[in-house]
């Protein structure tokens, strides 16, 4: 099996998740709440819903704001973290959540057109 990093991965919203067990992902999103362990956090999409991210090893940073993680979805529905990145706000310019949801949809819609990772079906 190869790994997260030498496969292709899909980009994903919290609706997707269920779709992708066993695949790696693509997932940004809201931090919401990281348990006091650091070993986990939760992240919201652009809808609201939510996700649970499991790692490896504890945080060594404070965790806050936007982050794209890159993982596994386990068979609960949680993101088995590999990677994971904070997005800094650049001059001002908030990263807009709900306007890269809306893109994801269409990614989903019309992946003949944006063929960037595996495809769920």
């Amino acid at each position: 099996m190869t790994g997260v990093f030498e496969s292709p991965k899909s980009r994903i919203n919290a609706a997707m998740v269920s779709q992708f067990v066993n695949k790696p992902v693509c997932f940004v999103g809201r931090v919401e709440k990281v348990h006091p362990t650091g070993k986990s956090f939760t992240l919201s999409d652009g809808e609201g819903k939510t996700i649970s991210v499991e790692l490896n090893e504890p945080l060594d940073e404070e965790l806050s704001g936007i982050v794209e993680v890159v993982g596994m979805v386990s068979n609960k529905g949680t993101v088995m973290a590999t990677t994971y990145s904070m997005f800094r706000d650049e001059k001002g310019i908030q990263f807009d959540l709900e306007l890269y949801n809306e893109a994801l949809k269409v990614l989903q819609d019309f992946p003949q057109h944006y063929p960037f990772g595996s495809s769920s079906g």
